[in-house]
């Protein structure tokens, strides 16, 4: 009875045991959540999302046809972060996210997008095309005075050139938001597809209309949970009812072969607030259907 359990499964996500990220795709934690606006608590989710990626470890991708065991995947860890400084901390997630080719960032909250399109924006040399799922636009330019929180992400990431606005999507919208920032979004050429629209056209057409948008242009997935419906994300800091339900989720991502994708995020999940792993789960089962793309 002193033995390893039988269920167990190797600490890292999907089980991975390789720790050299070398020529391969990485997968890293981000513990951040300082600029949090409602529920904190992203810090735990890493250690949150590669337990729950213990569901997904025995067997192959049943439309793909490819197990992640397969691919050169190393879990390197969590990023360092500065305890308690949001632009410090950014920095040193640009510096860490720069040394890696093809990284699969697990959060923390959405602030840590922005330091990860900075490092891969110099990697690729020019805008990134951006698929964005997500309950809120995240183009204010600031939230309560607090210029870098995780509700500006995109507002910075458009102002220094790190997307190109007329490549970049938004699926899954909801929120309340002022008109202004609304209407600045648009204006800078974004495309938002609302959570309404998306029940509309469907999955597939939604598919079609991120192809579209991409096109051929090197791209960046940037996932925040709570564009799930509470109902099947409850573990989230600002959760927005009238989301996608997972399988909506699922079927979009399983429709996107084709897009030219250089790194993603999946982010926002909050630990403390979950029930039954089921956040926890979607979000490892989110970097498990990027992965076997």
């Amino acid at each position: 009875m002193a033995g390893t359990p039988t269920f167990a499964t190797p600490p890292g996500f999907l089980g991975v045991q390789r720790r050299d990220h070398a020529g391969g795709i990485a997968v890293a934690g981000i513990p951040l959540d300082i600029g949090t606006t409602n529920r904190a608590g992203a810090r735990d989710a890493p250690r949150a999302i590669r337990a729950a990626s213990r569901m997904l470890v025995d067997g192959a991708h049943p439309g793909s046809w490819v197990d992640p065991a397969t691919l050169p995947i190393a879990d390197i860890g969590d990023f360092a972060i500065a305890l308690g400084d949001i632009p410090a901390s950014l920095a040193l997630i640009e510096q860490q996210a720069s040394a890696i080719d093809h990284l699969v960032a697990l959060g923390g909250e959405h602030g840590i997008t922005l330091p990860l399109l900075r490092a891969l924006r110099k990697r690729v040399g020019s805008p990134l095309a951006l698929v964005h799922c997500d309950a809120h636009v995240d183009t204010w330019p600031d939230n309560f005075g607090q210029a870098y929180a995780h509700g500006s992400v995109f507002w910075h990431a458009i102002r220094e050139g790190l997307i190109d606005p007329a490549r970049t999507i938004q699926i899954g919208i909801r929120s309340p938001v002022q008109r202004e920032v609304w209407d600045w979004t648009l204006a800078q050429g974004v495309t938002i597809l609302t959570a309404q629209e998306f029940f509309e056209i469907g999955p597939a057409a939604a598919a079609a209309r991120v192809r579209e948008v991409v096109g051929t242009a090197p791209a960046y997935l940037s996932f925040d949970i709570d564009v799930l419906d509470p109902a099947f994300a409850p573990g989230t800091g600002t959760p927005e009812i009238g989301g996608l339900a997972s399988w909506q989720a699922q079927a979009l991502l399983r429709r996107l072969g084709g897009v030219d994708f250089r790194g993603m995020d999946v982010v926002e999940v909050l630990p403390a607030h979950d029930v039954a792993e089921i956040t926890a789960l979607a979000a490892a089962t989110v970097a498990w259907e990027y992965l076997c793309r």
